[in-house]
């Protein structure tokens, strides 16, 4: 019997080490990409929570999400917040568009973080977008209008 208890014991341990041999290994291939992705300038970021200056955090569908490609942002976002100025044009539901960035920022403020700071125009509004890498693919996403409240967003880094 105590032998028994020695073995499971002793694999119990063994899948411990394992367990965490995996996780260690998963986190330096997701450091990989991030960072392949951050060089090449090219990501895709699913984004999961939104927080509103108005209206608290929500959490939202799995379907939204910014790419980044080179020199154009790719924007399918949720928006909920005020407009200051109505206008002229059908107004878009959301934050939905893909546009050419007309100024761009990289830069490694952190070990494990690395910010984009973008600029965009559409026929809407103007925007700046403050995109926060971090190494473990996790990503944050902050979206400042020229006629509209503010916004956040959390996502993650896909490959």
């Amino acid at each position: 019997m105590r032998k028994t208890g020695i073995v499971i014991g002793m694999l119990l341990i063994m899948v411990g080490c394992a367990t965490q041999q995996e996780r260690a290994e998963e986190r330096a291939k997701t450091k990989m990409l991030v960072q392949e992705a951050i060089a090449s300038k090219r990501m895709h970021i699913d984004v999961r929570m939104m927080n509103t200056l108005r209206y608290g955090s929500k959490v939202v569908a799995s379907d939204f999400y910014v790419e980044l490609k080179g020199d154009t942002l790719k924007s399918y976002l949720p928006y909920m917040g005020q407009a200051f100025n109505a206008s002229m044009m059908t107004p878009s539901v959301g934050l939905n568009f893909e546009e050419r960035i007309l100024q761009f920022s990289e830069k490694r403020i952190k070990a494990n973080k690395t910010r984009f700071e973008l600029n965009v125009k559409t026929q809407e509004d103007s925007y700046h977008y403050t995109i926060d890498v971090y190494d473990s693919g996790e990503a944050t996403i902050g979206v400042r209008p020229v006629n509209r409240d503010p916004i956040s967003f959390e996502g993650r880094v896909m490959d």
